[in-house]
Protein backbone atom coordinates (compact mmCIF):
# COMPACT_ATOMS: atom_id res chain seq x y z
CA UNK A 1 0.00 0.00 0.00
CA UNK A 2 3.13 2.19 0.56
CA UNK A 3 4.51 4.17 -2.46
CA UNK A 4 7.76 2.63 -2.44
CA UNK A 5 9.76 1.03 -5.36
CA UNK A 6 10.45 -1.79 -2.77
CA UNK A 7 6.70 -2.55 -3.37
CA UNK A 8 6.75 -4.48 -6.29
CA UNK A 9 2.79 -5.07 -7.13
CA UNK A 10 1.79 -2.14 -5.54
CA UNK A 11 3.91 0.69 -6.83
CA UNK A 12 3.23 -0.68 -10.12
CA UNK A 13 -0.20 -0.27 -9.93
CA UNK A 14 0.21 3.47 -8.77
CA UNK A 15 2.90 4.44 -10.93
CA UNK A 16 1.75 2.69 -14.69
CA UNK A 17 -1.75 2.13 -13.93
CA UNK A 18 -1.87 -0.60 -15.54
CA UNK A 19 -5.40 -2.28 -15.60
CA UNK A 20 -7.89 -1.40 -18.71
CA UNK A 21 -9.56 2.10 -18.41
CA UNK A 22 -11.88 3.81 -21.00
CA UNK A 23 -13.77 7.05 -21.21
CA UNK A 24 -17.10 6.17 -22.84
CA UNK A 25 -18.49 9.52 -24.63
CA UNK A 26 -22.54 10.38 -25.35
CA UNK A 27 -23.37 13.33 -27.30
CA UNK A 28 -26.56 14.95 -26.92
CA UNK A 29 -27.82 15.62 -30.61
CA UNK A 30 -30.22 18.29 -30.99
CA UNK A 31 -33.02 17.69 -33.63
CA UNK A 32 -34.95 20.90 -33.57
CA UNK A 33 -32.08 23.49 -34.21
CA UNK A 34 -34.30 25.70 -35.78
CA UNK A 35 -37.46 25.95 -33.36
CA UNK A 36 -35.10 26.60 -30.64
CA UNK A 37 -34.44 29.17 -32.43
CA UNK A 38 -37.69 30.70 -31.97
CA UNK A 39 -37.95 29.80 -28.18
CA UNK A 40 -39.03 26.39 -28.36
CA UNK A 41 -37.96 23.63 -26.12
CA UNK A 42 -34.91 21.52 -27.12
CA UNK A 43 -35.35 18.12 -28.21
CA UNK A 44 -32.08 15.58 -27.63
CA UNK A 45 -31.26 12.31 -28.64
CA UNK A 46 -28.58 10.72 -27.00
CA UNK A 47 -26.09 9.45 -29.55
CA UNK A 48 -23.44 6.93 -28.60
CA UNK A 49 -21.46 5.36 -26.41
CA UNK A 50 -17.91 6.78 -28.37
CA UNK A 51 -15.05 4.29 -26.33
CA UNK A 52 -11.63 5.87 -25.92
CA UNK A 53 -9.05 3.70 -24.36
CA UNK A 54 -7.29 5.68 -21.90
CA UNK A 55 -3.43 5.07 -21.47
CA UNK A 56 -2.28 6.61 -18.17
CA UNK A 57 1.21 6.87 -16.66
CA UNK A 58 3.00 8.59 -13.74
CA UNK A 59 6.28 10.77 -14.82
CA UNK A 60 8.61 13.31 -12.93
CA UNK A 61 8.30 11.31 -9.90
CA UNK A 62 10.35 12.64 -6.99
CA UNK A 63 10.38 11.53 -3.45
CA UNK A 64 10.97 13.98 -1.00
CA UNK A 65 12.89 14.12 2.70
CA UNK A 66 8.81 14.83 4.26
CA UNK A 67 7.74 11.41 3.11
CA UNK A 68 6.05 12.53 -0.30
CA UNK A 69 6.68 12.04 -3.62
CA UNK A 70 6.16 14.19 -6.85
CA UNK A 71 4.61 13.81 -10.21
CA UNK A 72 2.74 14.41 -13.29
CA UNK A 73 0.47 12.01 -14.56
CA UNK A 74 0.02 11.84 -18.52
CA UNK A 75 -3.13 10.48 -20.41
CA UNK A 76 -3.64 9.43 -23.97
CA UNK A 77 -6.53 8.80 -25.66
CA UNK A 78 -7.36 5.73 -28.49
CA UNK A 79 -10.37 5.26 -30.31
CA UNK A 80 -11.81 1.77 -29.63
CA UNK A 81 -14.62 1.34 -32.57
CA UNK A 82 -15.80 -2.24 -31.54
CA UNK A 83 -16.69 -0.94 -28.08
CA UNK A 84 -18.43 1.92 -29.75
CA UNK A 85 -22.18 2.34 -31.14
CA UNK A 86 -20.01 3.89 -34.20
CA UNK A 87 -17.50 5.30 -35.69
CA UNK A 88 -15.47 9.25 -35.10
CA UNK A 89 -17.12 10.10 -38.57
CA UNK A 90 -20.38 9.85 -36.92
CA UNK A 91 -22.19 13.57 -37.60
CA UNK A 92 -23.90 15.27 -34.25
CA UNK A 93 -25.19 18.51 -34.01
CA UNK A 94 -24.63 20.33 -30.57
CA UNK A 95 -24.60 24.14 -29.33
CA UNK A 96 -21.88 26.28 -30.73
CA UNK A 97 -19.58 26.85 -27.79
CA UNK A 98 -17.99 29.70 -29.12
CA UNK A 99 -21.04 31.58 -30.33
CA UNK A 100 -23.87 30.81 -27.51
CA UNK A 101 -21.09 30.83 -24.70
CA UNK A 102 -19.63 33.78 -25.89
CA UNK A 103 -23.00 35.97 -26.54
CA UNK A 104 -23.84 34.64 -22.27
CA UNK A 105 -20.24 35.83 -21.76
CA UNK A 106 -20.63 39.46 -23.30
CA UNK A 107 -24.42 39.67 -22.14
CA UNK A 108 -23.58 42.45 -19.93
CA UNK A 109 -21.47 44.58 -22.16
CA UNK A 110 -22.02 47.66 -24.38
CA UNK A 111 -24.53 47.41 -27.27
CA UNK A 112 -21.79 48.29 -29.74
CA UNK A 113 -19.70 45.64 -28.34
CA UNK A 114 -22.34 42.81 -29.05
CA UNK A 115 -22.90 44.60 -32.44
CA UNK A 116 -19.18 44.21 -33.71
CA UNK A 117 -19.03 40.38 -32.11
CA UNK A 118 -22.28 39.70 -33.78
CA UNK A 119 -20.58 41.10 -37.04
CA UNK A 120 -17.62 38.95 -36.14
CA UNK A 121 -19.91 35.64 -36.24
CA UNK A 122 -21.23 36.71 -39.50
CA UNK A 123 -17.64 37.47 -41.03
CA UNK A 124 -16.87 33.79 -39.88
CA UNK A 125 -19.45 32.29 -40.59
CA UNK A 126 -20.01 30.98 -37.15
CA UNK A 127 -23.90 30.11 -36.62
CA UNK A 128 -25.60 29.10 -32.54
CA UNK A 129 -25.43 25.30 -33.43
CA UNK A 130 -22.58 23.14 -34.95
CA UNK A 131 -22.97 20.08 -36.64
CA UNK A 132 -19.95 18.04 -37.20
CA UNK A 133 -18.30 14.24 -37.16
CA UNK A 134 -17.66 13.06 -33.85
CA UNK A 135 -13.89 12.90 -33.89
CA UNK A 136 -14.05 16.58 -34.81
CA UNK A 137 -16.06 17.49 -31.69
CA UNK A 138 -14.07 15.36 -29.46
CA UNK A 139 -10.36 16.63 -30.45
CA UNK A 140 -10.58 19.73 -32.63
CA UNK A 141 -11.54 21.26 -35.71
CA UNK A 142 -10.23 24.05 -37.85
CA UNK A 143 -11.79 27.25 -37.12
CA UNK A 144 -10.71 30.37 -39.02
CA UNK A 145 -13.00 32.51 -35.97
CA UNK A 146 -10.50 30.98 -33.34
CA UNK A 147 -7.16 31.86 -35.46
CA UNK A 148 -8.57 35.05 -35.29
CA UNK A 149 -9.00 34.94 -31.59
CA UNK A 150 -5.96 33.56 -30.80
CA UNK A 151 -4.00 36.48 -33.00
CA UNK A 152 -5.79 39.07 -31.86
CA UNK A 153 -7.36 37.97 -27.82
CA UNK A 154 -4.93 35.73 -27.51
CA UNK A 155 -5.04 33.70 -23.55
CA UNK A 156 -9.17 34.41 -24.35
CA UNK A 157 -9.77 30.55 -25.55
CA UNK A 158 -8.33 27.37 -23.71
CA UNK A 159 -6.28 25.96 -26.53
CA UNK A 160 -4.01 27.81 -29.19
CA UNK A 161 -4.68 24.73 -31.77
CA UNK A 162 -8.02 23.46 -32.83
CA UNK A 163 -11.10 23.91 -30.55
CA UNK A 164 -12.59 20.39 -29.45
CA UNK A 165 -14.38 19.56 -25.95
CA UNK A 166 -11.88 17.42 -25.19
CA UNK A 167 -8.75 19.06 -27.09
CA UNK A 168 -6.66 19.73 -24.11
CA UNK A 169 -7.13 16.50 -22.84
CA UNK A 170 -5.55 14.39 -24.79
CA UNK A 171 -1.33 13.98 -24.78
CA UNK A 172 -1.42 16.57 -21.11
CA UNK A 173 -1.13 15.94 -17.83
CA UNK A 174 -3.51 16.90 -14.95
CA UNK A 175 -0.48 18.52 -13.11
CA UNK A 176 1.83 18.39 -10.66
CA UNK A 177 0.50 16.26 -7.76
CA UNK A 178 2.16 15.79 -4.19
CA UNK A 179 1.20 12.92 -2.24
CA UNK A 180 2.18 11.38 0.97
CA UNK A 181 3.70 8.16 0.52
CA UNK A 182 2.11 6.86 3.78
CA UNK A 183 6.01 6.32 5.36
CA UNK A 184 5.55 7.85 8.49
CA UNK A 185 1.85 7.39 8.85
CA UNK A 186 -0.54 4.86 6.60
CA UNK A 187 -3.37 6.57 7.07
CA UNK A 188 -1.74 9.77 4.98
CA UNK A 189 -0.79 7.31 1.93
CA UNK A 190 -1.99 9.13 -0.86
CA UNK A 191 -3.52 11.92 0.73
CA UNK A 192 -2.37 15.54 -1.48
CA UNK A 193 -0.09 17.86 -0.34
CA UNK A 194 -0.20 20.42 -2.88
CA UNK A 195 -1.00 20.31 -6.27
CA UNK A 196 1.20 22.66 -8.59
CA UNK A 197 2.61 23.86 -5.22
CA UNK A 198 -0.95 25.18 -4.01
CA UNK A 199 -2.63 24.12 -0.91
CA UNK A 200 -6.06 25.59 -1.79
CA UNK A 201 -6.83 27.22 -4.92
CA UNK A 202 -9.12 30.58 -5.46
CA UNK A 203 -12.01 29.46 -8.50
CA UNK A 204 -14.59 29.35 -5.54
CA UNK A 205 -15.85 31.67 -3.10
CA UNK A 206 -15.31 30.17 0.76
CA UNK A 207 -12.11 28.76 2.03
CA UNK A 208 -14.06 25.50 2.68
CA UNK A 209 -14.36 24.87 -1.15
CA UNK A 210 -11.35 25.97 -2.16
CA UNK A 211 -9.48 23.72 -0.02
CA UNK A 212 -7.63 20.63 -2.09
CA UNK A 213 -8.60 17.74 -0.16
CA UNK A 214 -8.62 13.67 -0.34
CA UNK A 215 -6.27 11.47 -2.53
CA UNK A 216 -5.61 12.23 -6.22
CA UNK A 217 -8.63 10.10 -7.17
CA UNK A 218 -6.83 6.69 -7.68
CA UNK A 219 -6.28 4.95 -4.39
CA UNK A 220 -7.54 6.13 -1.06
CA UNK A 221 -5.67 4.90 2.99
CA UNK A 222 -6.00 1.62 3.81
CA UNK A 223 -8.41 0.00 6.60
CA UNK A 224 -11.33 1.93 5.65
CA UNK A 225 -15.00 1.48 7.22
CA UNK A 226 -18.62 1.84 6.77
CA UNK A 227 -18.09 5.28 8.22
CA UNK A 228 -15.14 6.31 5.93
CA UNK A 229 -15.45 8.78 2.77
CA UNK A 230 -13.59 8.95 0.36
CA UNK A 231 -12.65 12.47 -0.15
CA UNK A 232 -10.19 13.60 -4.00
CA UNK A 233 -8.91 16.29 -5.68
CA UNK A 234 -10.05 16.67 -9.57
CA UNK A 235 -8.43 19.17 -11.29
CA UNK A 236 -10.71 18.68 -14.28
CA UNK A 237 -13.96 19.42 -12.16
CA UNK A 238 -11.65 22.26 -10.19
CA UNK A 239 -12.68 21.68 -6.71
CA UNK A 240 -12.31 18.56 -4.22
CA UNK A 241 -15.78 15.68 -4.27
CA UNK A 242 -16.17 13.67 -1.67
CA UNK A 243 -18.18 10.19 -2.06
CA UNK A 244 -19.76 7.92 0.62
CA UNK A 245 -20.13 4.61 2.00
CA UNK A 246 -23.61 3.03 0.01
CA UNK A 247 -23.20 -1.36 0.38
CA UNK A 248 -21.21 -3.76 0.52
CA UNK A 249 -20.66 -6.29 -2.02
CA UNK A 250 -18.28 -8.66 -4.05
CA UNK A 251 -16.04 -7.50 -7.16
CA UNK A 252 -14.69 -10.29 -9.85
CA UNK A 253 -14.18 -12.43 -6.64
CA UNK A 254 -12.86 -9.49 -4.11
CA UNK A 255 -14.95 -8.01 -1.34
CA UNK A 256 -15.58 -4.49 -1.74
CA UNK A 257 -17.39 -1.51 -0.23
CA UNK A 258 -19.67 0.60 -2.44
CA UNK A 259 -19.00 4.49 -2.14
CA UNK A 260 -21.49 6.67 -4.64
CA UNK A 261 -22.07 10.87 -4.77
CA UNK A 262 -24.27 11.92 -1.92
CA UNK A 263 -27.59 13.84 -2.92
CA UNK A 264 -25.65 16.76 -1.69
CA UNK A 265 -22.43 17.14 -4.04
CA UNK A 266 -23.94 19.28 -6.77
CA UNK A 267 -27.16 20.57 -4.71
CA UNK A 268 -27.15 24.46 -4.84
CA UNK A 269 -26.15 26.98 -1.66
CA UNK A 270 -29.91 26.97 -0.75
CA UNK A 271 -30.29 23.72 0.07
CA UNK A 272 -26.84 22.82 1.42
CA UNK A 273 -25.59 25.84 2.97
CA UNK A 274 -21.84 24.84 3.15
CA UNK A 275 -21.81 24.50 -0.91
CA UNK A 276 -22.89 28.24 -0.83
CA UNK A 277 -19.31 28.98 -1.84
CA UNK A 278 -19.56 27.19 -5.52
CA UNK A 279 -22.24 29.93 -6.26
CA UNK A 280 -23.39 31.65 -8.32
CA UNK A 281 -25.66 28.62 -8.29
CA UNK A 282 -28.80 27.90 -10.56
CA UNK A 283 -31.11 25.14 -9.37
CA UNK A 284 -29.59 21.97 -7.68
CA UNK A 285 -27.97 19.48 -9.31
CA UNK A 286 -25.38 21.92 -11.20
CA UNK A 287 -21.71 23.10 -10.33
CA UNK A 288 -20.69 26.37 -11.86
CA UNK A 289 -17.41 26.13 -13.15
CA UNK A 290 -17.11 28.96 -15.04
CA UNK A 291 -14.62 30.40 -12.64
CA UNK A 292 -12.10 27.59 -13.72
CA UNK A 293 -13.05 27.41 -17.25
CA UNK A 294 -12.51 31.22 -18.65
CA UNK A 295 -15.84 32.62 -17.55
CA UNK A 296 -17.58 30.20 -20.02
CA UNK A 297 -21.07 29.71 -18.62
CA UNK A 298 -20.32 26.18 -18.07
CA UNK A 299 -22.02 23.61 -15.72
CA UNK A 300 -21.05 20.09 -14.80
CA UNK A 301 -23.79 17.80 -13.54
CA UNK A 302 -24.35 14.18 -12.89
CA UNK A 303 -25.96 12.55 -16.35
CA UNK A 304 -29.54 13.24 -17.60
CA UNK A 305 -29.77 15.57 -14.63
CA UNK A 306 -29.10 12.55 -11.96
CA UNK A 307 -30.39 13.83 -8.44
CA UNK A 308 -31.07 17.23 -10.23
CA UNK A 309 -34.06 20.06 -9.83
CA UNK A 310 -37.28 18.25 -11.57
CA UNK A 311 -37.41 22.36 -13.29
CA UNK A 312 -33.66 21.16 -15.27
CA UNK A 313 -35.86 18.29 -16.81
CA UNK A 314 -38.44 20.42 -17.94
CA UNK A 315 -37.21 22.55 -19.96
CA UNK A 316 -35.02 19.60 -22.22
CA UNK A 317 -37.49 17.02 -24.09
CA UNK A 318 -35.25 13.09 -24.43
CA UNK A 319 -33.88 13.23 -20.93
CA UNK A 320 -34.50 10.18 -18.82
CA UNK A 321 -32.19 10.08 -15.87
CA UNK A 322 -31.67 6.49 -13.86
CA UNK A 323 -29.40 5.65 -11.05
CA UNK A 324 -27.83 2.20 -12.70
CA UNK A 325 -27.09 3.93 -16.03
CA UNK A 326 -26.16 7.92 -14.83
CA UNK A 327 -24.99 7.22 -11.44
CA UNK A 328 -20.65 7.27 -10.52
CA UNK A 329 -19.54 4.58 -7.75
CA UNK A 330 -16.30 3.46 -6.92
CA UNK A 331 -15.57 -0.10 -5.41
CA UNK A 332 -13.02 -0.19 -3.21
CA UNK A 333 -10.93 -2.84 -1.55
CA UNK A 334 -11.68 -1.32 2.19
CA UNK A 335 -8.61 -2.71 3.93
CA UNK A 336 -6.06 -1.98 0.91
CA UNK A 337 -7.80 1.02 0.04
CA UNK A 338 -7.13 -0.07 -3.77
CA UNK A 339 -10.25 0.62 -6.27
CA UNK A 340 -11.37 -3.07 -7.96
CA UNK A 341 -14.54 -0.86 -10.03
CA UNK A 342 -14.90 2.94 -10.68
CA UNK A 343 -17.27 4.83 -12.89
CA UNK A 344 -17.08 7.84 -12.58
CA UNK A 345 -20.02 10.14 -14.90
CA UNK A 346 -20.18 13.53 -15.38
CA UNK A 347 -22.50 15.16 -18.00
CA UNK A 348 -21.33 19.08 -19.47
CA UNK A 349 -23.97 21.65 -19.65
CA UNK A 350 -23.97 25.11 -21.67
CA UNK A 351 -26.02 27.95 -20.49
CA UNK A 352 -27.79 29.54 -23.52
CA UNK A 353 -30.10 32.36 -24.03
CA UNK A 354 -30.76 35.37 -26.75
CA UNK A 355 -28.67 38.13 -26.18
CA UNK A 356 -29.91 41.12 -27.33
CA UNK A 357 -27.65 42.84 -29.86
CA UNK A 358 -26.27 39.11 -31.13
CA UNK A 359 -29.29 37.94 -33.82
CA UNK A 360 -26.95 34.49 -33.82
CA UNK A 361 -28.88 33.50 -30.46
CA UNK A 362 -32.00 34.38 -31.98
CA UNK A 363 -35.02 34.33 -29.54
CA UNK A 364 -33.48 31.31 -27.90
CA UNK A 365 -35.08 30.20 -24.29
CA UNK A 366 -33.26 30.49 -21.01
CA UNK A 367 -31.94 27.09 -20.66
CA UNK A 368 -29.13 25.27 -19.49
CA UNK A 369 -28.28 22.94 -22.28
CA UNK A 370 -26.96 19.60 -22.25
CA UNK A 371 -24.16 18.92 -24.43
CA UNK A 372 -22.21 15.58 -23.83
CA UNK A 373 -22.22 13.52 -20.97
CA UNK A 374 -18.95 10.86 -20.29
CA UNK A 375 -18.28 7.96 -18.40
CA UNK A 376 -14.53 7.19 -17.44
CA UNK A 377 -14.45 3.76 -15.84
CA UNK A 378 -11.89 1.07 -14.85
CA UNK A 379 -11.55 -2.37 -13.44
CA UNK A 380 -8.81 -4.71 -12.35
CA UNK A 381 -8.53 -7.47 -14.29
CA UNK A 382 -5.88 -10.01 -15.59
CA UNK A 383 -3.02 -10.78 -13.95
CA UNK A 384 -2.71 -8.00 -11.69
CA UNK A 385 -6.41 -9.37 -10.57
CA UNK A 386 -5.29 -12.77 -9.85
CA UNK A 387 -1.71 -11.41 -8.50
CA UNK A 388 -4.41 -9.36 -5.96
CA UNK A 389 -6.99 -11.57 -5.35
CA UNK A 390 -4.29 -14.29 -4.35
CA UNK A 391 -2.11 -11.90 -2.14
CA UNK A 392 -5.64 -10.38 -0.17
CA UNK A 393 -8.11 -13.08 -0.55
CA UNK A 394 -6.92 -16.25 -0.88
CA UNK A 395 -3.85 -16.47 1.09
CA UNK A 396 -6.40 -14.63 4.23
CA UNK A 397 -8.22 -16.61 3.75
CA UNK A 398 -6.42 -19.99 3.64
CA UNK A 399 -4.48 -18.62 7.07
CA UNK A 400 -7.91 -17.66 8.21
CA UNK A 401 -8.63 -21.70 7.81
CA UNK A 402 -5.47 -22.40 9.18
CA UNK A 403 -6.08 -20.98 12.37
CA UNK A 404 -9.44 -22.90 12.67
CA UNK A 405 -7.61 -25.87 11.80
CA UNK A 406 -4.43 -25.21 14.51
CA UNK A 407 -6.93 -24.54 17.02
CA UNK A 408 -8.83 -27.51 15.93
CA UNK A 409 -6.06 -30.23 16.07
CA UNK A 410 -5.30 -27.84 19.43
CA UNK A 411 -8.31 -28.88 21.14
CA UNK A 412 -8.17 -32.29 19.73
CA UNK A 413 -4.61 -32.55 22.19
CA UNK A 414 -6.09 -31.38 25.08
CA UNK A 415 -9.49 -33.38 24.60
CA UNK A 416 -6.87 -36.40 24.00
CA UNK A 417 -5.42 -35.11 27.01
CA UNK A 418 -7.94 -34.93 29.18
CA UNK A 419 -9.46 -38.60 28.26
CA UNK A 420 -6.20 -40.04 29.12
CA UNK A 421 -5.74 -38.40 32.54
CA UNK A 422 -9.35 -39.46 33.13
CA UNK A 423 -8.86 -43.21 31.93
CA UNK A 424 -5.77 -42.98 34.51
CA UNK A 425 -8.11 -41.40 37.25
CA UNK A 426 -10.86 -44.31 37.00
CA UNK A 427 -8.53 -47.01 36.62
CA UNK A 428 -7.11 -46.02 39.95
CA UNK A 429 -10.52 -45.60 41.47
CA UNK A 430 -11.31 -48.90 39.56
CA UNK A 431 -8.24 -49.95 42.03
CA UNK A 432 -9.36 -48.68 45.14
CA UNK A 433 -13.08 -49.84 44.63
CA UNK A 434 -11.48 -53.66 43.79
CA UNK A 435 -8.79 -53.33 47.11
CA UNK A 436 -11.91 -51.92 49.08
CA UNK A 437 -13.74 -54.81 48.34
CA UNK A 438 -11.29 -57.38 49.27
CA UNK A 439 -10.53 -55.49 52.55
CA UNK A 440 -14.31 -55.64 53.12
CA UNK A 441 -14.72 -59.33 52.24
CA UNK A 442 -11.65 -59.88 55.07
CA UNK A 443 -12.99 -57.73 57.93
CA UNK A 444 -16.38 -59.70 57.45
CA UNK A 445 -14.19 -62.82 56.95
CA UNK A 446 -12.72 -61.82 60.58
CA UNK A 447 -16.20 -60.42 61.88
CA UNK A 448 -17.35 -63.79 60.97
CA UNK A 449 -14.97 -65.70 62.73
CA UNK A 450 -15.13 -63.69 65.98
CA UNK A 451 -18.28 -64.70 65.77
CA UNK A 452 -17.64 -68.27 65.04
CA UNK A 453 -14.71 -68.71 67.86
CA UNK A 454 -17.44 -67.00 70.27
CA UNK A 455 -20.42 -69.19 69.41
CA UNK A 456 -17.77 -71.89 69.91
CA UNK A 457 -16.21 -70.79 73.36
CA UNK A 458 -19.95 -70.26 74.12
CA UNK A 459 -20.61 -73.65 73.61
CA UNK A 460 -17.75 -75.28 75.74
CA UNK A 461 -18.48 -73.43 78.50
CA UNK A 462 -22.49 -74.23 78.51
CA UNK A 463 -21.05 -77.77 78.83
CA UNK A 464 -21.27 -79.45 82.41
CA UNK A 465 -18.39 -81.53 82.97
CA UNK A 466 -20.72 -83.80 84.35
CA UNK A 467 -22.34 -84.02 81.16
Amino acid sequence: VLINPNNGLSYTMWKDIPVPFFMSVYFFHIVNPDEILKGEKPTVVQRGPYVYRENRWKDNITFHDNHTVSYKEFRQYFFEESMSVGDESDVVTIPNMLVLGASVMMENMPFPVRLLLSTTFKTFNEGPFLTKPVGELMWGYDSKLVDFLNKYLPGMLPTSGKFGLFAEFNNSNTGQFTVFTGQDNIRKVHMVDSWNGLKSVDYWRSEECNLINGTAGQMWPPFMTKESTMPFYSPDACRSMELVYQRPGVSRGVPVYRFVAPKTLFANGADYPPNEGFCPCRQSGLLNVSTCRHNSPVFISHPHFLEADPVLLDTVNGLSPNEDEHGLFIDIHPETGVPMKVSIRLQLNLLIKSVFGISETGNIAEVVMPMIWFEESGYIDGPVLNTFRTSLVVLPMVMEYMQYIFIALGLAGILGAVMLYVNDKVRDVDEFVCSSEQIWRIVEFHHFAQQWSSAVNGCRQNESPNS
